[in-house]
């Protein structure tokens, strides 16, 4: 665990983090991208969202330090800047596993 003092500037660039996160388009645009570098268009072509909605939500999680990006040409390719971020995400994905369960066994009596 991190050292560092919970100021409340530090608990607010933590919170906005995890607000960049809470859009569920953008965790699908990482975890597309947990495979590997992939062009925008390849972002559209596998979330099916539209090419602006890909680029607005890449533009944000780049700000915020979850994706990297090179320009190649005409084409940007992003990738992700630190798998770590996974960590988190398996965690929470545990959690939501494990209350489905005990949800499952209420329902079942």
């Amino acid at each position: 665990m991190s050292k560092l003092k919970l100021t409340p500037e530090v608990m607010a660039l933590v919170a906005d983090r995890f607000k960049a996160l809470a859009e569920p388009a953008r965790l699908q645009i990482l975890s597309c991208l947990r495979a590997g570098e992939m062009a925008v268009s390849d972002l559209v072509n596998e979330t099916g969202f539209g090419q602006a909605n890909v680029s607005k939500h890449l533009q944000l999680l780049h700000t915020m330090g979850f994706v990297r990006r090179r320009k190649v040409g005409l084409f940007v390719y992003y990738a992700l800047a630190d798998k770590g971020i996974f960590q988190l995400c398996d965690t929470m994905c545990g959690r939501v596993e494990q209350e489905m369960k005990r949800r499952r066994k209420l329902l079942a009596g």
